[in-house]
């Protein structure tokens, strides 16, 4: 392909000039960013490489230790804090655990010997209440920014970004009462981990406030994915519950299969209430009514309170907790109470 060619074609997906784009190419100045970055954008678009003037320094490695991506909200996470730390400048490393794989300690010691600036930690051992803390108050002592996000521990003197997972609870069991139902019944995970242990606590104060009801025996524990939805639901159903809150999306698609098994419809004859409004949640069958974690404003917030210790700011331990929000679709319907 020709220069003349190829300047066209890049003018063309910027809405700009043949001149304009030459004289980005060459950093020439008398060109506003907006239109730099324009004219950038379409060079990624188009598959042309950068010019190595123009390529930007990276001003660091910013490691990011996620779960295993079968959850479609930890890429999700994992995609809203890398653009973030790529708008400031910062060059993300992803490391992913997987059953079997490496551990999160071993992802820790790499990132450290690759001279990192800082870690952030998604869903990590910091949930977990069984777990020794020692690995990270060993990174804060020796001076590493580190952020958690999704759990928390009084030991470790770092921030922490949560979704509200009691209030999580809380919109999902308003809104099963709302529409008639009385026997609902919480799908979680391990109750080793705080976000279980903050989701079963919303749970039980909205069903005492709501409805009257010690709601302790419908609350029932399996894995995070959708065969341990399935398991969980199986018991709440057994429990003669018509209302089913879980912990996560994947947990209620197993929790739908579930009802499906035993020949009850969804909505029509069991609800089913989700967590996490993962990617692609709106077109299931029926589509699921969930409760959104806010996972751009945690992104958002993680990086930036990360970049403030990074670039100097004094480490503070506190948690900053964003509001969930509840969102209707298909997945849930009238109860007994309504239907009679």
């Amino acid at each position: 392909m020709n220069g003349h060619t190829r300047l066209s074609d890049i003018a063309a997906q910027a809405g700009v000039s043949e001149a304009t784009v030459s004289r980005v190419l060459n950093g020439k100045p008398g060109v506003s960013s907006s239109t730099r970055q324009a004219v950038m954008t379409a060079l990624d678009l188009m598959g042309y490489e950068r010019p190595q003037r123009l390529r930007q320094r990276s001003n660091g490695l910013i490691g990011l230790v996620t779960p295993e991506l079968d959850n479609p909200i930890f890429p999700a996470f994992a995609q809203a804090i890398e653009k973030a730390l790529t708008h400031n400048g910062y060059t993300p490393v992803l490391c992913t655990q997987l059953p079997g794989g490496a551990p999160e300690d071993e992802f820790t010691e790499l990132l450290v010997d690759r001279g990192v600036s800082g870690i952030v930690f998604v869903s990590g051992l910091h949930a977990d209440t069984t777990a020794r803390m020692d690995r990270y108050t060993r990174l804060t002592d020796r001076g590493l920014p580190i952020v958690l996000v999704d759990g928390y521990n009084a030991d470790i003197d770092a921030p922490f970004i949560s979704p509200d997972d009691r209030l999580a609870s809380r919109l999902a069991v308003q809104h099963l009462v709302d529409l008639g139902h009385e026997r609902i019944g919480l799908a979680t995970g391990p109750r080793r981990f705080v976000p279980v242990i903050r989701k079963i606590e919303g749970f039980q104060q909205a069903m005492t406030q709501l409805l009257g009801t010690n709601a302790g025996d419908l609350v029932a524990h399996s894995l995070f994915s959708v065969e341990g939805g399935q398991a969980a639901a199986a018991q709440l159903l057994a429990s003669g519950c018509t209302g089913i809150v879980c912990a996560s999306d994947l947990m209620a698609l197993g929790a739908i299969r579930a009802c499906r098994e035993r020949g009850l419809a969804v909505p029509g004859d069991v609800s089913v209430v989700g967590f996490d409004d993962s990617p692609l949640i709106a077109f299931t069958d029926p589509p699921l009514t969930t409760v959104r974690k806010p996972i751009g404003a945690m992104a958002s917030a993680a990086v930036a309170t990360l970049l403030e210790e990074v670039n100097g700011a004094p480490a503070r331990h506190v948690e900053l907790i964003f509001q969930p929000e509840l969102v209707v679709r298909g997945s849930t319907g009238s109860g007994p109470l309504v239907n009679r």
